[in-house]
């Protein structure tokens, strides 16, 4: 089997945000999914799918050369949404799992893939009730995809430590600020990337894993970053679907930095010492064990390191890039992160103050998300001068 790389000139971006269907009255998840793809408009019909749960909706963007582009998309089509939602009793949730529904309630997908999914895994795969976000940065060649998912692994823990957003599951506290990596990690082909040399490996690896039939095809590769030769770009897959938009946006634009960053010292030549594949484990662990408040280990120092310095670090050098790529003003939502917590810290909060009753969280998540569109929108016009 053939898997080119469609290169690409630029850091293009592509975005994909997995948000739950809830009920509006019960705020269960709700399995509508169909309801919602019968009336996608004609031009949207590529950027609205189902996922493995009829509790999903996955709302991509098209190809977008800034961070602004994705705004603008997303944006529009979550007006949509929204509002398409809201007629049928329905609303969007943002959150890396949902606080109180039962994974055994929910229906799969129909189709023959989703079917294969089942049979292979079991409940394995029936448990995969979690949403995530996922970031598409083009690149210029499949060797330089491979050489990004290595040098990306020192840095893959701070996005998720930035994104946790999913300590509830079945109603308790799991005291896992991403109980979704967790889900996640229990699949055959999950987790951190497995260390590669070329693009020529890659499809020798895939072509193997193919032919042996343990996976269906490229698309049954989980990893928490991965190549992507269709769309000629690296995915980042390891971030739990945040509570608000901004906080969306400031984690793409960390992201396309990022990368252009790793892309540029490639071109150069520079020498990146390489972050050792167990201490990404441990720090992974330990970002979604405690979110922001983890303790990482420095692959340079080997000395820990409080997760909100290594953020400000990696903010620092992706500065000059922001400011290259026009995303600058967009980083800078990673600092409300930093300042007011993540979604995983805002979720335990409610609940605890609620007497562990996970309802109030599904409530205030809800209310928070109207709260802030209502806010985006008067910031957007503000710097518009509207």
């Amino acid at each position: 089997m053939n898997h080119p790389f469609n290169a690409n000139d630029s850091h293009t971006l592509g975005v994909e945000l997995e948000l739950q269907l809830v009920d509006t009255q019960t705020g269960e998840l709700s399995n509508a999914i169909n309801r919602i793809l019968n009336r996608v408009p004609e031009q949207w019909s590529e950027s609205f799918k189902p996922e493995l749960m009829q509790s999903y909706c996955e709302i991509n963007t098209g190809i977008c050369h800034t961070v602004g582009d994705v705004e603008r998309d997303l944006s529009a089509k979550l007006e949509w949404a929204g509002q398409t939602a809201e007629s049928m009793g329905l609303q969007f949730l943002w959150a890396g799992t949902h606080p109180f529904s039962d994974w055994a309630d929910q229906q799969i997908s129909p189709g023959e893939r989703y079917a294969w999914l089942t049979d292979r895994m079991q409940d394995v795969a029936r448990q995969l009730v979690c949403f995530g976000l996922h970031i598409h940065v083009g690149v210029d060649s499949g060797d330089k995809a491979i050489q990004m998912c290595d040098r990306m692994l020192r840095h893959l823990p701070t996005l998720l430590a930035l994104s946790a957003n999913s300590p509830l599951w079945c109603g308790r506290d799991t005291g896992i600020m991403s109980y979704r990596s967790k889900l996640m990690d229990a699949l055959p082909t999950a987790g951190l990337p497995l260390t590669m040399r070329n693009w020529s490996e890659y499809v020798w690896l895939m072509n193997h894993l193919v032919d042996t039939q343990f996976i269906n095809s490229v698309r049954e590769i989980w990893w928490d970053v991965r190549p992507h030769g269709g769309f000629g770009t690296v995915e980042i897959r390891i971030m739990d679907m945040p509570r608000h938009l901004n906080h969306v946006l400031g984690l793409v634009a960390m992201t396309q930095s990022l990368v252009a960053a790793i892309s540029d010292q490639i071109d150069k030549g520079a020498y990146l010492y390489d972050c050792h594949p167990m201490i990404a484990k441990q720090n992974k662990w330990h970002a979604a064990r405690f979110g922001l408040d983890a303790s990482f280990v420095d692959p340079d120092t080997m000395l820990a390191v409080p997760a909100r310095q290594t953020v400000r670090r990696l903010m620092e050098l992706c500065d000059p890039f922001a400011e290259r790529l026009g995303c600058r003003e967009h980083l800078q939502y990673i600092s409300d992160l930093l300042d007011h917590g993540n979604g995983a810290e805002y979720q335990q909060d409610v609940f605890h103050r609620a007497e562990s009753d996970a309802r109030a969280v599904v409530a205030a998540l809800l209310e928070g998300r109207q709260d802030s569109t209502v806010a985006a929108s008067r910031d957007k016009a503000g710097r518009s001068g509207g």
